[in-house]
């Protein structure tokens, strides 16, 4: 029996309709999702994979790209390109961040010899004399101290995970709540503290508890805003555990707010990264809002 076309008045055109050759970029997506699939099919500890973004997963794609700042989270090959997650390297594209991670300890010697020069310069660019008895090692220990307030840029995920990713077949929620954060604006190099709350549902694989926290500190150590803190953990979570859903609020205080500018000291700052079911499922993330931050049904 031959089914007549819907259509009569159309004709097929698809013996007629050649597709071009692939192109470059077409060869290096087929390489990717390749891979991708090859990585999930295998399993295995998260942090033994390199990790490569699928160009067929949209909401995989558009999570590392609002992670990166993009303002269109719709440049995805580029954003897969710059690898916002290195389990084996930085967990950071910083060209700056390499050079210091890599250092040699003369290396290491001489970074801090200039850092404690700038902060002599700036010491006598404000009017004070650097050489005064209060002052006269304050160079040196200043620059010490912005070493450790930034040392998350000698940390990567994967000396953090450290093979504590759990095959488990748990799927209800996860809330590790009250993580306190100390972090760097980097604006004016000033302070901002609150703390984190992180929740997923598990796919099969859980992490470590005492991980989170220290996930969050990795990326809070280092120049930042809040606004892409919450969505780096967020999405460093999403990349471990590839899960149903993450959740991440965090809720700080800037001293750049109490310290200059407005000077306002009873501002509190709430930022927010939903992914996978919690950004899907109104009720699922009004369940880990209710847990995380004790708020009344």
């Amino acid at each position: 029996m031959v089914r007549s076309t819907p259509y009569p008045h159309t004709k097929s055109t698809a013996a007629k309709i050649e597709m071009p050759p692939p192109t470059s970029t077409d060869q290096l997506t087929n390489q990717i999702d390749h891979r991708a699939f090859r990585i999930r099919e295998n399993g295995g500890p998260a942090n033994d994979i390199v990790p490569t973004e699928s160009t067929t997963n949209q909401r995989r794609r558009t999570s590392v790209a609002l992670a990166l700042g993009d303002a269109h989270p719709r440049a995805e090959l580029e954003a897969s390109r710059r690898q916002f997650i290195d389990y084996d390297r930085l967990s950071w594209p910083s060209s700056g961040a390499r050079e210091r991670l890599e250092a040699t300890p003369a290396e290491g010697e001489a970074r801090l010899e200039k850092l404690s020069g700038a902060i002599r310069t700036i010491l006598e660019c404000i009017g004070e004399d650097p050489d005064r008895e209060g002052l006269l090692e304050t160079p040196s220990r200043y620059a010490n101290a912005m070493l450790y307030f930034t040392k998350g840029y000698e940390e990567n995920l994967k000396l953090i995970v450290n093979n504590a990713v759990f095959q488990e077949d748990h799927d209800e929620m996860v809330i590790v709540k009250d993580i306190e954060i100390y972090s760097m604006c980097e604006h004016h190099l000033v302070p901002f503290t609150g703390k984190m709350h992180i929740g997923y549902i598990p796919l099969g694989k859980v992490l470590g508890l005492s991980k989170f926290a220290r996930i969050a500190e990795m990326f809070a150590r280092r120049l930042q805003l809040q606004e892409r803190l919450t969505k780096q953990v967020a999405a460093a979570i999403e990349e471990i555990l590839q899960p149903l859903g993450v959740a991440v609020v965090m809720e700080s205080a800037h001293l750049c707010m109490v310290m200059r500018g407005v000077g306002k000291t009873a501002v509190t700052t709430t930022t927010s990264s939903m992914l996978g079911c919690f950004r899907k499922r109104t009720r699922t993330r009004e369940e880990f809002l209710r847990l995380a931050l004790n708020r009344a049904r």
